[in-house]
């Protein structure tokens, strides 16, 4: 049982965790952590409309599927929206083989803030869409649109990068959005997070280093609930406790639940494996479904219609404060 903690004791082990460097069964929802009030925000608000749109217009270009013409097309317009925020847009481009012997052009996306900065804050999301609906009951073989698995975490971070050239902060951040993340097969060892496995092993800059990284996957959904899941839990336990406190600070502990959940394999278990930088997932997680994912998940189900604003804004402003604190300790 986690022991209640002050605002003071939180980021506290936050600075000592990124200065030095569970359970696998699921478990009931952990409450021992109190609301703090009163609470002082130090982060601007975060604008769930725009966040929204973000959001919108990557669903128009279609499925992001990798090498597809849409996929190329949202690319370039994120490349060309980035490069309106952030103080370096890089693009890391590299071919790969796929685990079905397909020639991957995949696209990294990175966005630097500050990048002379040494203290440094890692987000991240995949950009890519599913080519197939393996959980729907018709059109199993054709691309989903995916609105929340990929668009909904890029949205998000996009905005964050909005916020970030309209009220700088003094730490550096680097937004990283992964390819090809969603084309893989369970039958398949690592045919997930092909971008990821990519930019952990040839990192964007020579010895680059972020204190602890933030993975955004699905979190635009009515209603999502958010869990501590395993891997994350041994790798940035901290980081994990710190954002879910400043979550709970805010009043969004109706989204972000202390229940722990076995491990899920995702961008961040690459990050944390290969990279070496402490990451964790905020993931949605459904413990009613049969999969552990929202409904819509991986079916053609997966599209504006399930994305909420204020989804968005819960995990927009708990990242976005995430980020401030972090700057003023």
């Amino acid at each position: 049982m986690m022991q209640k903690i002050t605002k003071q004791f939180y980021w506290a082990i936050l600075i000592l965790f990124v200065a030095a460097c569970g359970n696998e069964k699921d478990s009931k929802p952990k409450t021992a952590i109190q609301e703090a009030a009163p609470y002082k925000q130090l982060s601007p608000s975060f604008d769930s409309d725009s966040a929204y749109y973000f959001v919108e217009k990557q669903v128009s270009f279609g499925s992001r599927v990798t090498n597809s013409k849409p996929h190329k097309q949202c690319g370039d317009w994120m490349v060309s929206e980035l490069k309106k925020y952030a103080d370096n847009v890089i693009e890391q481009k590299a071919t790969i083989t796929s685990f079905d012997d397909t020639k991957l052009n995949i696209r990294n996306i990175i966005a630097e803030f500050n990048p002379n900065a040494s203290k440094r804050v890692l987000l991240c999301a995949h950009w890519d869409s599913r080519p197939y609906a393996d959980q729907d009951i018709t059109n199993k073989d054709k691309a989903i649109a995916g609105a929340n698995d990929g668009a909904s975490g890029v949205g998000v971070l996009m905005q964050i990068a909005q916020t970030l050239k309209k009220i700088p902060t003094s730490i550096g951040v680097d937004i990283v959005l992964f390819d090809a993340e969603d084309l893989g097969k369970p039958e398949f060892d690592n045919s997930y997070c092909y971008g990821s496995q990519y930019w952990s092993a040839n990192l964007h800059k020579p010895n680059y280093r972020a204190n602890y990284g933030i993975l955004l996957d699905m979190v635009g959904a009515a209603n999502a609930k958010f869990v501590w899941e395993l891997i994350s839990i041994e790798a940035a336990q901290p980081v994990l406790q710190a954002v879910w406190q400043t979550a709970h600070n805010l009043g969004y502990s109706n989204y972000f639940m202390y229940f722990q959940k076995s491990g899920i394999i995702d961008d961040h278990y690459y990050i944390n494996k290969i990279a070496k930088i402490p990451t964790i997932d905020i993931i949605h997680y459904d413990a009613a479904s049969t999969t552990g994912f929202p409904v819509h998940w991986h079916t053609h189900q997966d599209n504006m219609s399930v994305i909420d604003r204020n989804t968005l804004k819960a995990v927009g402003q708990t990242v976005l404060e995430v980020i401030y604190q972090s700057a003023n300790n």
